[in-house]
């Protein structure tokens, strides 16, 4: 069976050279016919090998390509590999950014560079695409450096704003970071098992063929990498300041896409994270502490991007938490979740920014129900999902998280818990501060702002969004609604009276899941009566956050502006995001450039480099300085200094004769 699994990142690679070679002599709606057109077709391939797979029941298929790197016993081959775990990767990335390039068609028509923007779209979901189809690391941490490269130029598409431009650089250095971890990763990959093929090394590990401590410097390396990649603590800084990128950007990249590629990659490579508890449990925690600080900094955020950032990260961390307790195909199934639901709020946020002229501030927002209802419809789903309020596709994916890390620690779910709490509640928050109250911005005809987001001049009032835009947000909702009914526990069909009900989205992951030790996933009780207890108070947890935000935004809208001053300093430390930017420019940034003017420059450039080389010609300037002296003109010094060589010839001469 050849399922011809190149074709699916290679379309994309070639509708983005098209754009890029030729896109500045189309016309915007040829350009976007070609993103959109090589985009659905990958799409296609992708959802008919997925079929041929699941139909043919096969584990496992890989397409090689022939050697990559040889180098004596080393070898490396170029190839795919299509299994349960990529196969739904390359759905959402391929689906999700389907509609993304989309709604993109319409918000950007308005923006220079729209030929520019669409190549980058391409040329992102192209190196994403080989990142979750290789069959070695080596071919994933090509993938793994492209989507970093994709995600500068698209994060700093508007690079004619210091901020937009001063992110897409935060964005690369702070990934390339994490990325040195990876690398060394598969360094040690390969000095201890002599390949970078998945199979080799994971059948390796499986017949005991490396040291539990080896194992765990390789996990605690690829964490380092999956924290850079994945916004985790504490190189989570570049994610809320990649907000300055255009908003389809930010629901491709960082909510569908590329911040999961950590989450992807801990998950690929559970053979080595199950073998080695502390670099699990440094997962588990790095996860737990990152949901919950990213919540708190949401509740405080005025910005309806940034918020949706904070959110990111925050979900992101769930993952990890679930990853990090040997839950792999829970930390999926949310990725899964998530890239519905947060594609869908950053869509919407979108839409909003769209309609109210390029305002971005929910202060200035409100009542905007009554302006764009289907944005609004759209938007509380998503709201819904991600707080975890059944049936949304959220709260099966968070509660199955809560479940699996209530199995390993207590602390563990009630860090998580109390995130959901947040989570509900700020979320809630934004929709009651954009759609609820009267409207408080300005109502005058509005430009563009540099998001994409354009107001027709004299139509002054906030608007809905073309159906170009709303299409593919329609279409997020029902996937947010009905996405998660796929990983329904087994506890809830038994309340029905259904005793043989299965996880189908966990077993439909087992055969790429590696059976996990008991030590790594130690199970805290039996009773499917737990289980089901937990999903209600997972549900009511939930609840009350939306409980919270309705009575601060909606019932009494004064107590938020009380209770901010009085908590005072506290509230002034999260609303700055506890001064971790500041910290990193006193520690980190200033000392750096301090040493690069001081010492690089001052020093080596300046004194050593430039100092050679200036010395050198000054020295030369001197010496032609004192010989140019004997030009002077005259013949007759010409003639004597002639007879005086001729003389010192004689003279030397005469010497040598007499020895």
């Amino acid at each position: 069976m050849n399922l011809h699994l190149w074709l699916i990142p290679i379309l994309p690679l070639a509708g983005a050279a098209i754009n890029g070679l030729f896109g500045r002599w189309f016309s915007k709606r040829l350009v976007a016919g070609v993103a959109l057109f090589f985009t659905a077709l990958s799409f296609g391939v992708a959802a008919i090998a997925a079929l041929r797979l699941v139909n043919a029941s096969m584990l496992v298929y890989t397409e090689l390509h022939g050697i990559w790197i040889h180098a004596g016993d080393f070898n490396v081959p170029f190839g795919f590999l299509l299994d349960h775990l990529s196969l739904v990767m390359i759905l959402v990335v391929t689906g999700v950014g389907f509609l993304i390039h989309i709604y993109s068609v319409a918000y950007m028509e308005h923006e220079g560079g729209y030929y520019r923007f669409f190549c980058y779209l391409n040329l992102f979901m192209f190196f994403m695409l080989v990142l979750v189809l290789a069959d070695n690391y080596l071919l994933m941490f090509v993938g793994w450096e492209g989507v970093g490269l994709a995600s500068y130029l698209l994060i700093g598409f508007f690079f004619l704003k210091d901020s937009a431009a001063n992110a897409g650089k935060k964005a690369f250095i702070t990934n390339r970071v994490g990325d040195f971890g990876f690398l060394i990763a598969l360094l040690l990959l390969i000095r201890q098992f002599g390949s970078l093929q998945y199979s080799e090394i994971f059948n390796a590990i499986s017949h005991s063929e490396a040291g539990v401590s080896l194992l765990t410097a390789i996990g605690l390396l690829m964490l380092v990498g999956a924290a850079g990649k994945s916004a985790q603590i504490p190189l989570y800084v570049w994610l809320p300041d990649a907000m300055e990128g255009p908003t389809p950007v930010s629901a491709l990249i960082h909510a569908a896409t590329m911040v999961t590629a950590g989450v992807y990659m801990v998950c690929r490579s559970n053979p080595i994270f199950s073998r080695a508890p502390m670099a699990l449990l440094a997962v588990a925690v790095i996860g737990c502490l990152t949901s919950f600080f990213a919540a708190t900094i949401g509740i405080t955020q005025t910005d309806i991007k940034r918020v949706l950032a904070y959110s990111t990260v925050s979900q992101l961390g769930y993952m990890f938490m679930a990853a990090g307790v040997a839950a792999y195909s829970a930390a999926i199934f949310h990725l899964m979740t998530h890239a519905f639901f947060k594609a869908l709020l950053f869509l919407g946020a979108g839409a909003v920014i769209h309609g109210v002229g390029g305002e971005q501030d929910m202060r200035k927002m409100g009542g905007l129900r009554k302006y764009m209802p289907k944005t609004f419809w759209v938007m509380l789903i998503a709201t819904l999902a991600i707080s975890g309020i059944p049936p949304f596709a959220g709260f099966f994916s968070k509660d199955e998280i809560l479940w699996q890390a209530l199995n390993r620690h207590w602390l563990l779910w009630l860090f998580g818990a109390v995130t959901a709490f947040i989570t509900s509640f700020y979320m809630f928050r934004l929709i009651f501060m954009t759609f609820t109250g009267e409207y408080r911005g300005a109502t005058s005809s509005a430009d563009t702002h540099g998001h994409g987001a354009h107001v027709d001049h004299g139509h002054g009032a906030p608007h809905e969004s073309p159906w170009m835009m709303l299409g593919p947000l329609v279409v997020l909702a029902f996937l947010s609604l009905v996405g998660g009914w796929v990983g329904i526990p087994p506890s809830i069909p038994r309340l029905f009276g259904i005793e043989n009900a299965t996880n189908h989205f966990e077993h439909f992951l087992a055969p790429v899941i590696s059976a996990v030790s008991p030590e790594a996933n130690a199970t805290v009780a039996e009773s499917g009566n737990l289980e089901l207890i937990m999903t209600l108070v997972s549900a009511l947890i939930a609840v009350a956050g939306l409980g919270l935000a309705w009575l601060l935004y909606v019932k009494r809208r004064d107590l938020p502006g009380r209770i901010a001053a009085a908590l005072g300093g506290i509230y002034q430390l999260v609303l700055n995001k506890y001064w971790i930017d500041e910290l990193y420019g006193a520690a980190v940034i200033g000392p750096i450039i301090a040493f690069s003017r001081s010492v690089l420059w001052q020093g080596v450039d300046a004194r050593a480099i430039d100092g050679s080389v200036n010395f050198g010609a000054e020295a030369a300037q001197d010496v032609s300085d004192a010989v140019r002296h004997q030009q002077s003109g005259n013949i007759r010094s010409y003639a004597g200094w002639i007879a005086a060589g001729a003389a010192l010839v004689v003279i030397y001469m005469v010497w040598m004769g007499t020895r």
